[in-house]
């Protein structure tokens, strides 16, 4: 298989940009923060000082859910995997892989990896810090069980869930597909945590807390959107400078990040690349340096009006042009023997 023509042909794949615009932190999305952010306390609160949330956990954990349906346990075994952080971040990290390579942006995989970097330390801080013990190494009943060197409050599973199968309507293109996917990532989120209360690996308050801490997690995505910008464009930049190092490699300079594209205009909107390149052709090219022009000295964003451009192929001469060649007798590869041959006078000869 020649893998060069394969290249050649991925290389030649055009750009599928996202016809949505970045999510920012708007109003609503702040008051449902705020809302999310004091029903996380509540709850902490709640188990804290041993609250009627505690006995509703001893209450669902001695009625032990995997003895009254047994029949369930078998495939809820399987469907708990969905909430594990290893296989489902797999999963999601190659489809949002094929989706940067199709749009020809890294945001995708940025925004994951960054929520799951919040999930980590947000979720795993918390764990640590209560160290509350799960039902099946309960010892004393009615207690909390907290500050025993336990790590199961709040939910991994169940936060996990939230924010893996979140992230798939977070980056959405259409409103429709956003719909959808939002009902998926719900079902799948519920499902999760309801399997852990119902094989007892979790109080039902570790799973309401788990709930809230991946929500919280995907209201907040859009305050780290300037940081994911600044990273892809920093990666793309030292992609570029290592592409334009490989002898005979025509350099072909990346986009830039949608957050950047939106934070060069006063309108927050990108324009087309029809305006762009009518732009260009009125005031000039510039210079470019590393796959971008140089930034603007009055813009102040360090990324300035950066504007991108192809390198210009090296026209070919015309046949005309070329220089003439002489013509050459032809070359026979054998000899004629149609003529007779005669012997070479000598000694003998004479």
């Amino acid at each position: 298989m020649r893998t060069d023509r394969l290249l050649a042909r991925l290389e030649q794949e055009p750009e599928r940009p996202s016809n949505r615009e970045v999510p920012r932190m708007s109003r609503t999305r702040k008051l449902l923060f705020g809302a999310t952010s004091v029903l996380y306390a509540v709850i902490v609160v709640a188990v804290l000082v041993r609250a009627d949330l505690v006995r509703l956990d001893w209450q669902v954990m001695l009625f032990r859910p995997y003895k009254q349906w047994p029949q369930v346990h078998e495939f809820l075994d399987y469907f708990v995997v969905l909430g594990q952080r290893g296989p489902t971040a797999v999963l999601v990290a190659a489809w949002l892989g094929w989706r940067s390579w199709r749009q020809r942006t890294l945001r995708p995989l940025l925004v994951l990896g960054a929520a799951l970097l919040a999930l980590n330390a947000t979720v795993g801080a918390v764990k640590i810090g209560l160290g509350r013990l799960g039902p099946h190494y309960a010892t004393t009943v009615g207690s909390a069980e907290l500050f025993a060197d336990g790590d199961i409050f709040p939910s991994g599973h169940t936060a996990n869930a939230v924010v893996t199968w979140g992230i798939l309507a977070y980056l959405a293109t259409t409103p429709r597909a956003r719909r959808v996917l939002s009902v998926v990532a719900a079902n799948f989120a519920l499902g999760v945590g309801a399997t852990t209360v119902y094989l007892g690996t979790h109080w039902v308050s570790d799973v309401l807390l788990g709930w809230v801490a991946g929500l919280l997690i995907l209201l907040g995505l859009p305050w780290a959107e300037p940081a994911i910008a600044w990273a892809e464009d920093r990666i793309q930049a030292w992609r570029d400078r290592g592409r334009a190092t490989l002898p005979g490699r025509r350099l072909v300079p990346s986009p830039l990040s949608p957050v950047t594209r939106q934070s060069l205009l006063p309108s927050g909107r990108a324009r087309p690349a029809d305006e762009l390149a009518a732009q260009d052709e009125a005031h000039g090219e510039t210079a470019v340096i590393g796959g971008r022009a140089p930034a603007s000295s009055s813009s102040g964003t360090g990324i300035g009006a950066a504007r991108l451009y192809h390198a210009p192929s090296r026209q070919h001469p015309l046949r005309a042009e070329r220089a003439p060649v002489s013509p050459q007798p032809p070359v026979h590869p054998f000899p004629d023997r149609s003529q007779p041959r005669t012997a070479r006078l000598g000694p003998r000869g004479q």
